[in-house]
């Protein structure tokens, strides 16, 4: 099995876990979503269902164009969902205790762009702009 599938289809099962997680207890990504979300638990369950979505897009072996949109989406989809990220972060580092402190947030915030990336090449997004 080569390597590009091997990523892509972890990185679908990590999108689809994320997905069901935001569905079935939206609790924790409440509490780090930012105050200027508007309809936050709506915003919630949308960002779920588009975790499920384009995991699934990037699983599937049949439609490259599909695959590639998908790609495209997640990547999207990560940029977008760093201010939670971040948010989380500096919550955490206002805490007397620091919350989960660097140990989590360093790596979580280092992990970003990576996903972003991931999702491109996985889904053979980069250099094919969907061709």
């Amino acid at each position: 099995m080569q390597i590009k599938l091997v990523a892509r289809l972890l990185l679908a099962c990590l999108y689809f876990a994320a997905g069901t997680l935001h569905l079935l207890d939206p609790t924790p990504f409440l509490k780090i979503t930012p105050n200027w979300v508007l309809a936050a638990p709506l915003v919630i369950t949308w960002t779920g269902i588009a975790e499920i979505a384009g995991a699934l897009g990037l699983a599937q072996p049949w439609w490259p164009r599909l695959r590639i949109a998908a790609g495209w989406a997640l990547a999207a989809y990560a940029l977008c969902v760093w201010p939670a990220n971040i948010n989380h972060l500096l919550m955490d580092m206002a805490r007397p205790d620091q919350g989960l402190g660097w140990a989590y947030h360093g790596p979580r915030m280092l992990a970003q762009p990576v996903l972003i990336w991931a999702a491109l090449w996985s889904s053979g997004a980069l250099g094919r702009f969907g061709h």
